[in-house]
C-alpha cells in the first residue's frame, strides 16, 4: 500500500477507527473505547497530543496519543496498521508529536515497550530514543518486563 498520508489531529471521528486499529496489532496497547474518547478531551490532566495518519483515501493509517506535564511528556501510544508499516509513518506522526510538545514547553519524552517487542524496540531506537532502564513485571497476560526508555525533544 502506498505511504501517502497526512499527519493531523486525532478527532472524534476517529476513535473507532484506532480502537479496530489497535485491536488488529497484538502488541498494541488495547484501550477502551472511553480512554480515547477521553485523551480527545482538553479538559482532562495530564494533557495530551492526539495525532492520526489518514491516507488519500480517508482510512486511518496509524495513530499516536502523548501525555505530558512540561517539561516531560510520555509515548503512551503509536501504532500504524500493518497494510502502512515500514512506510515511515510512524517517523511521521512521531515528528508531529515532537513539534507539539516542544511548542507546549516539554524537553524529554518516555516510554515503556515490551521487552520481546523487537519492531517497536528498533523503531524507537531509529527515532532516537535510548533505554534508560527496565521495569520487573510490568506487564500483565503475559507477564513481562517493560524496557524503559527516553529522548530529548529539541
Amino acid at each position: 500500500m502506498n505511504a501517502e498520508a497526512r499527519i493531523r489531529r486525532m478527532t472524534a471521528v476517529d476513535v473507532d477507527a484506532a480502537v479496530a486499529l489497535a485491536a488488529a496489532l497484538p502488541a498494541a496497547p488495547q484501550w477502551a473505547l472511553a480512554a480515547y474518547v477521553a485523551a480527545l478531551d482538553p479538559a482532562m490532566r495530564p494533557m495530551r497530543v492526539t495525532l492520526a495518519a489518514e491516507t488519500v483515501d480517508g482510512e486511518l493509517a496509524g495513530f499516536a496519543v502523548a501525555s505530558f506535564v512540561p517539561p516531560e511528556a510520555e509515548l503512551e501510544s503509536i501504532a500504524v496498521a500493518a497494510a502502512y508499516q515500514r512506510q515511515g509513518i510512524a517517523r511521521r506522526l512521531f515528528a508531529g508529536l515532537a513539534r507539539e510538545l516542544a511548542a507546549a514547553g516539554v524537553t524529554g519524552i518516555l516510554l515503556e515497550v515490551r521487552v520481546s517487542n523487537a519492531a517497536a524496540l528498533a523503531t524507537y531506537r531509529a527515532l532516537g530514543f535510548e533505554q534508560a532502564g527496565v521495569r520487573r513485571n510490568y506487564y500483565a497476560e503475559p507477564d513481562e518486563d517493560a524496557v524503559l526508555m527516553r529522548r530529548g525533544i529539541p
